[in-house]
């Protein structure tokens, strides 16, 4: 099967040099996915098109689509069948196997590209083809506007395709094309839908998390980040950066006017990230901010927090309401762990200042011991966003039980969506369900006197929420690791 790749729309209006070196971004970023999947799918193209030959008979079409459709820069994915040019009626008879099904009962028009030296014009491969498919198929008629089915037909020199199924793709630009940016990340819904909105545009984006007190919040945002990274970002290395800021916030506290407590911690953050920015070589931040969703994003109170930085601070949720980013919560996969992630900030005033003014704000910045902004930044971690899902350590043996005792209740942690598609099902034990990002919600639920072992496919998600669940005193938590 051939599989022809549109680019988005912007793409097409560029200056040749800045589309040649997009497409050439796209077609590295879909080879270097789909290898992961088959060495032998072809990855091809020119300035307007990818062209990707699967392998037939090796079940990859199915996991080719679902990953193609999850890459930035792509319009539209077209399934299409490529034959030898031998004769019009050889075409017809191509098009009627891929369409008469199809046509039961429906109009159609066909619709043809011809490049190269023929003996026949498009016209006229188009009123033999939809003649031959309208005497062989149940089709209600020809329609030229508006047609329920478009049958497209491509002719290049001594070869022609049908066009299938067309999916359409994610959009915007292939990552890599535009600058890095850095995602300010706390694992929420505006947060993680921003950085899912800069990776779309193309942007390459690391994410810095800020713990204001919680291993569970920065185990939840780990998640969250390796999740966006594996599904849209993949194509390209990024860091996952954890600066250590309850010292920070504690600063704030004892030294600031609590009514620019948010915004102060705002700056801050600015002030570190432009630290960790230059070693990074980022071109700009991002943030989760819509304007007036809270106190601290009111216009006047987003421009004093901006002047915290010398960096471009940008904000792609700015005139969102709070639906519209759920909403896309829900189409990425992260409203679950948005909805389920818990919060350790406690820099909430009763009284927030909702037009904080700048001198002021300075003024009680300038009773911050500078010592604590940089230790926190000193005492940040790095970790590849490809390593965060392994690179979990806890000091706490965790006992890994290939046969279950008939008393073990198994817990399944896998995703809903997986634990769908394939069940885990056991003769003699009871098998609950509980998505690893309800974990921490529910083990206070569960019965102490018996033991319980997670699972998951890999052994990974399980043996680290194991190990956080030990470390806090549930010693009857193993893993289950069946072969």
């Amino acid at each position: 099967m051939m599989l022809l790749i549109r680019p988005a729309a912007e793409v097409a209006i560029k200056s040749k040099p800045v589309r040649r070196q997009q497409m050439r971004q796209l077609r590295q970023n879909i080879r270097k996915l789909l290898i992961r999947l088959d060495g032998d799918i072809q990855v091809e193209g020119s300035w307007d098109r990818v062209n990707v030959e699967v392998p037939d008979g090796r079940g990859l079409l199915s996991p080719v689509l679902d990953e193609l459709i999850r890459i930035p820069g792509i319009s539209t994915i077209q399934e299409i069948s490529v034959y030898p040019l031998v004769s019009l009626d050889d075409v017809a008879e191509k098009a009627i196997a891929a369409y008469r099904q199809r046509l039961a009962g429906k109009t159609f028009a066909v619709r043809a590209k011809r490049a190269g030296q023929h003996d026949f014009t498009s016209s006229e491969l188009e009123r033999h083809v939809g003649g031959c498919l309208l005497a062989a198929s149940e089709a209600a008629g020809v329609r030229l506007k508006d047609p329920d089915i478009e049958v497209r037909i491509d002719v290049t020199d001594d070869r022609f395709h049908v066009s299938h199924r067309k999916h359409e793709g994610m959009g915007g630009y292939p990552i890599g094309s535009v600058e890095t940016v850095m995602t300010l990340i706390s694992g929420g819904y505006d947060s993680s839908v921003a950085a899912y909105l800069m990776m779309r545009r193309g942007l390459r984006s690391h994410f810095l998390f800020f713990n204001l007190g919680g291993h569970a919040h920065e185990v939840g945002v780990k998640q969250v980040v390796s999740h966006l990274w594996r599904r849209y970002g993949s194509s390209h290395s990024v860091k996952f950066v954890s600066v250590p800021f309850e010292g920070v916030v504690a600063e704030i506290m004892r030294s600031v006017n609590h009514r620019h407590w948010g915004v102060v911690l705002k700056r801050q953050m600015l002030m570190a990230a432009d630290r960790v920015a230059e070693e990074l070589r980022v071109e700009g931040l991002v943030m989760g901010d819509a304007v007036a969703q809270v106190s601290s994003q009111t216009l006047t109170n987003l421009n004093v927090v901006d002047r915290a930085s010398s960096m471009i601070v940008l904000r792609p949720l700015i005139a969102m309401d709070k639906q519209q980013i759920i909403r896309i919560a829900h189409d990425i996969d992260t409203e679950a762990y948005a909805r389920n992630m818990p919060e350790y900030c406690g820099v909430i005033s009763q009284k927030p200042a909702t037009r904080a003014k700048l001198h002021r704000v300075e003024a009680d910045e300038a009773n911050l011991d500078p010592a604590a902004l940089q230790a926190a930044v000193d005492n940040r971690t790095e970790t590849p966003v490809s390593q965060l899902m392994t690179a979990e350590v806890t000091p706490e043996e965790v006992e890994l039980v290939s046969t279950p005792a008939v008393d073990d209740v198994i817990i399944d942690v896998r995703h809903p969506d997986e634990e769908e598609r394939s069940p885990l099902t056991l003769t003699n034990n009871e098998v609950i369900n509980i998505p690893f990002y309800e974990l921490n919600q529910q083990v206070e639920s569960l019965d102490r006197h018996r033991q319980y072992l997670l699972y998951c496919d890999k052994g990974t998600m399980s043996r680290m929420h194991a190990g956080h669940l030990k470390a806090e005193g549930h010693d009857n938590i193993k893993v289950y690791t069946p072969g």
